[in-house]
């Protein structure tokens, strides 16, 4: 289904009226309303009353729905706020194969989804199983901290404070996994919310690696990732440039484009580029 790539995903509590106030005249490319981890089972109604007596959308972020999963007892009564229209999709916890996509499917409906796929040890084994072409998965993204706490790690980091091989694993096979799918790959959240020059570090390295996006928990994060996932001036000349060689010369294989020698895939990430620059 067709939405627009999302650079900034953030996450609202759902039973917390003054975020939301704040979040949607934010500049964040999409918000997601939490009903899950962030809303306690006692909250979990209030919050459902205070999204559904929300004055309707106009304009500004995606609005986006993340509900509870599939095996626990508010599933169903969070599926009756998709009778508002204004929604843009819906967001699926602990997604474990494509199978959970077209439940959901023959449930509601198409309705965009964008999946969490790596949060149970089971996930990690059905990354293929999300590519199927007439599904309504938009959007994948990985999640380490539920998994951790599956695995019942003490820890999700190693030695030298970086992620630890086990969720290195889950978040590439992510990426890999939404690109087969033809789904948009979201980075994982970054829980310092001090610390944002390790966020920009962190998502700038995302958006090499070939993510297009990335999930926030506060507003002051917003900024830091719609920045990290724009192309800067310099990537936009160089990969008009090295669209306008091939245009040029069709048939060839490898070009100089100032001074450095370019072949068929970085003619692919150049198009991707200007393609997210749109």
């Amino acid at each position: 289904m067709s939405v627009k790539p999302a650079r900034s995903w953030l996450f609202v509590p759902a039973d917390s009226e003054k975020k939301i106030a704040k979040a949607v005249q934010g500049d964040a490319d999409a918000i997601i309303f939490d009903l899950e981890d962030s809303v306690a089972p006692a909250r979990k109604q209030d919050a459902r009353d205070i999204l559904g007596n929300l004055p309707q959308r106009d304009g500004g972020p995606q609005w986006w729905l993340r509900i509870n999963p599939i095996d626990c007892d508010h599933h169903r009564r969070d599926l009756k706020l998709l009778a508002r229209h204004d929604l843009t999709g819906i967001v699926l916890p602990k997604a474990e194969s494509g199978q959970d996509i077209t439940h959901i499917q023959h449930s509601i409906g198409d309705i965009p989804i964008h999946a969490i796929v790596t949060e149970t040890p089971a996930s990690l084994f059905g990354l293929l199983s999300y590519r199927d072409a007439a599904s309504p998965l938009t959007a994948m993204s990985w999640g380490a901290e539920d998994l951790s706490a599956a695995l019942g790690a003490s820890s999700k980091l190693g030695p030298d404070g970086e992620l630890a091989f086990t969720y290195k694993l889950a978040r590439s096979l992510c990426l890999a996994g939404a690109v087969a799918a033809g789904a948009q790959p979201v980075d994982g959240v970054f829980t310092d919310i001090r610390d944002l020059e390790g966020l920009a570090a962190e998502a700038k390295a995302a958006a090499a690696e070939g993510f297009t996006g990335k999930l926030a928990i506060h507003p002051a994060q917003v900024a830091v990732i719609n920045d990290a996932f724009t192309p800067s001036e310099s990537e936009i000349a160089h990969a008009k440039a090295v669209v306008d060689a091939f245009k040029a010369d069709p048939n060839a294989g490898v070009l100089d484009v100032g001074g450095k020698m370019v072949d068929r895939p970085h003619l692919v990430q150049a198009m991707n580029l200007l393609e997210r620059r749109r």
